[in-house]
């Protein structure tokens, strides 16, 4: 039988302390039993000499320094794992929400992860699909990746989190691709609503969803990402699938992180953030990738809300440092109607050039969102420009890419939550828009590629029927 410890010798919101205590481990489980009977989980998160902090999971109301005794489980925490958990509803710390019972436990894991080796590192390649041509065509997911969506108050991240989830898929047919969803400090409606969209959709079954609601204690929080991300190192590692992480939203992991750190008294960093919040936020990033010898993968896709739309601000900062890219949604877009409004710009993805292209993609692709990006640039150009002297003043040139962005981003970008595109029909929709500018202007692309892909006759065609589409005149007029 283990030791028990007797009362506290201090409460401090959600810590306590101990003091006398011997052998124990930093992250360990405690069990505290009340005088009523219930029991409360926590775990270590300071050890000094033979004093303990602990942190208690379910709070520290009707606590008192005399009336608890506290067990350590000699373990950190732990999960069970096996592949009952696909389709299946947990809350933040892995005890299950839907009504279904525990889950029969194949094998139970540490929730702060193993680390790798880098030497056994697979470099990322292939793509996974989701379905939006503003990620698909110019910011391609690969497996294995870390691409973030920086995203702020407002924005539909939450409509984009869902519809990826619906659309996202593999070109391997030997392989089982899922999806573990972790949603930290939503509210009860949000929550409901991711629910309810999956199920709808019938994807449940391929799906694992880890809730921690606004109400739910800040240390649940804070585990619910490393539960998620443990899961997922089970189903890639242990059972070869490939698997898809969304976390929504990470600037409130931080909060939650920084709140923490305040009730430790711990020196504050950059506005208030624990000065360790980059090894922190790399701790939970860092574990997506590929390992030499099993099939499977875990791809990211943190997303973050920027507060005032601020890039610098130390999550989406830090963030950046960490990951290979960002998905950028854009305000502005977002004020126009459009859906997903995707600024493509700023928006990058490193790992892009490795998985696409013939053998993965298309033959074309790194051609055609090359020129995309050219010719978008210069609607910029052409904006900033017509913003000073007119749009009537712009050269022929410039009223080209002026009305080129119009349906570039009516047509390319905003796609709509129900439009689930291949990458063939998001590349063909790129060469459209490109065949409307003249062939001088297009200098990214080989000219054998230009001559099996450019047709202008055909691209006047296709947005002439294109329902809802209004083609600026200038796009169809000659100018020879």
């Amino acid at each position: 039988m283990s030791l028990q410890y007797h009362g506290f010798s201090s409460i401090n919101g959600s810590l306590v302390a101990l003091e006398n205590v011997e052998n124990v481990g930093f992250e360990e489980m405690v069990e505290i039993t009340l005088q009523d009977g219930s029991k409360r989980q926590g775990r270590v998160v300071e050890i000094q000499g033979d004093k303990v902090i602990l942190q208690v999971f379910e709070g520290t109301s009707e606590l008192s320094t005399t009336n608890a005794k506290t067990r350590f489980t000699g373990h950190p925490m732990e999960i069970a794992l096996s592949e009952e958990v696909l389709g299946r509803i947990f809350n933040g710390v892995g005890n299950p929400l839907d009504g279904l019972g525990s889950v029969y436990a194949e094998k139970k894991m540490n929730v702060n992860g193993n680390a790798i080796n880098p030497v056994c590192r697979q470099y990322p390649r292939n793509y996974i699909n989701t379905g939006i041509s503003a990620i698909d065509g110019l910011n391609t997911l690969i497996r294995g990746q870390k691409l973030p969506i920086f995203t702020g108050s407002g924005l539909p991240h939450n409509e984009l989190a869902v519809q990826i989830v619906k659309n996202a898929n593999i070109s391997d047919e030997d392989s089982q691709f899922v999806i573990v969803f972790a949603a930290m400090g939503v509210k009860h409606d949000v929550a409901d609503y991711f629910k309810q969209s999956f199920i709808e959709a019938g994807v449940m079954d391929r799906v694992v969803m880890y809730l921690n609601l606004s109400n739910d204690p800040i240390i649940e929080r804070i585990l619910t990402p490393r539960c998620a991300l443990t899961c997922a190192e089970y189903l890639a590692y242990e059972k070869g699938m490939q698997v898809l992480v969304i976390m929504t939203d990470m600037t409130s992991y931080c909060e939650a992180l920084r709140e923490f750190s305040s009730s430790k008294e711990e020196i504050p960093g950059r506005k208030g953030y624990p000065g360790y919040l980059y090894s922190d936020l790399a701790s939970l990033y860092e574990r997506a990738g590929m390992i030499k010898g099993s099939k499977g993968s875990i791809t990211q896709i943190p997303i973050l809300t920027m507060p005032n739309f601020d890039v610098t601000h130390p999550v989406p900062d830090l963030t950046g440092y960490i990951t290979e890219g960002q998905i950028v949604l854009d305000e502005g877009l977002n004020q126009m109607g459009l859906y997903p409004p995707i600024n493509v710009l700023p928006s990058l993805s490193r790992l892009m050039k490795d998985g696409i292209g013939e053998g993965y993609t298309r033959k074309d692709h790194s051609a055609v969102s090359s020129q995309l990006f050219a010719s978008y640039a210069k609607v910029q150009d052409a904006r900033s420009l017509a913003s000073v002297i007119g749009e009537e003043e712009l050269s022929t040139t410039d009223r080209f890419y002026m009305a080129f962005g119009r349906l570039f981003e009516q047509v390319f970008v905003a796609q709509g939550f129900e439009a689930n595109r291949s990458i063939n029909e998001t590349l063909d929709l790129g060469w459209n828009l490109l065949s409307l500018l003249p062939i001088s202007e297009l200098d990214r692309v080989n000219p054998k590629v230009l001559e099996q892909f450019y047709n202008r006759e055909k691209a006047i065609s296709y947005f002439k029927e294109c329902p809802g589409v209004t083609l600026d005149t200038i796009l169809t007029e000659s100018y020879e």
